[in-house]
């Protein structure tokens, strides 16, 4: 069976409720002759007349009638759809997924979104951890948080927190058997906790920098991990010298628990950025999330 010309449907429904071709045409933001060649080319498929025309007026047939209340509801329904559908893209609703590290869930992201959450809960928020960078594109997020330069150039990058250090540091009772190093290059003589990058499954080498002198320093110790929280836990067990964010290091180095070294090869870097693909139009949900990350 054909498929019926819906536009065709329309016309009659706009032509017999305003009774007047010129109204309708305005209406629908078609020309008069245009909108005369749809109703004869719909009556002649039909083959029945639709709409009574006289000179002063147009007015429905009793077969125009009967099609009138048939249809005509149905397109204010879809109307009104159309509408509604039309403010839930306006209304800041549905999920944003946000690929990060957990340090910036941590330190960043939830105390900056929490508020937001409460605000608007239709809007939801789904984290995944990760170390490396992802393709936010392929991997269907809406956007990433990583720290500094490790974003990839075809990205809007926007800064989201303050700069950061390193930080180097041990327990006092690793010290108690082994010298702190004095040089980057000393670290090769210690035991030291390695992290496990998850991008490329390498380990990270560790960054130094003085006077504009840069150092990478691969260390070696007994322990490798993937994660902060752990990589701080076995410092404080006194497995090694551990090299991690500042901010992870600084509650245990002021109440003793920990030693730093090395601080003055440690020099400020750009803090964590939020970025995602310039080309995307964002939703509202999205940009809220934008400027609540916002410095």
């Amino acid at each position: 069976m054909a498929r019926r010309n819906l536009n065709d449907l329309l016309a009659f429904v706009t032509v017999a409720r305003e009774g007047s071709f010129t109204r309708a045409a305005a209406v629908l933001g078609v020309s008069q002759s245009a909108l005369s060649q749809a109703i004869g080319g719909l009556e002649t498929r039909m083959e029945i007349r639709l709409l009574a025309r006289t000179t002063r007026s147009v007015s429905p047939t009793a077969a125009g009638e009967r099609l009138l209340q048939a249809i005509g509801h149905r397109f204010d329904e879809i109307e009104a759809e159309l509408d509604a559908l039309t403010e839930m893209r306006d209304k800041p609703a549905g999920t944003v997924r946000i690929t990060c590290t957990d340090h910036a869930l941590r330190s960043l992201l939830l105390p900056k979104l929490a508020p937001l959450l409460h605000e608007y809960p239709d809007i939801k928020l789904e984290f995944d951890i990760s170390y490396g960078l992802r393709d936010i594109v392929a991997d269907r997020f809406d956007a990433g948080v990583r720290l500094g330069d490790y974003v990839d150039r075809d990205m809007i990058a926007l800064p989201i927190s303050p700069p950061f250090r390193m930080a180097a540091a041990a327990a006092p009772s690793y010290f108690a058997k082994l010298p702190p190093p004095m040089t980057p290059n000393e670290l090769t003589a210690h035991r030291c906790i390695n992290f496990r990058m998850s991008g490329d499954g390498g380990l990270y080498a560790w960054e130094f920098e003085r006077d504009g002198r840069k150092l990478n320093v691969h260390v070696d110790g007994q322990i490798i991990l993937n994660t902060s929280d752990h990589i701080v836990a076995a410092a404080l067990a006194g497995l090694g010298i551990a090299f991690i964010l500042e901010d992870e290091f600084s509650p245990h180095i002021e109440e003793g628990r920990l030693v730093r070294v090395l601080e003055d090869w440690c020099p400020p870097f750009a803090g964590y950025r939020l970025y995602y693909p310039s080309r995307r139009q964002l939703s509202p949900a999205f940009k809220l999330v934008v400027e609540a990350l916002r410095m």
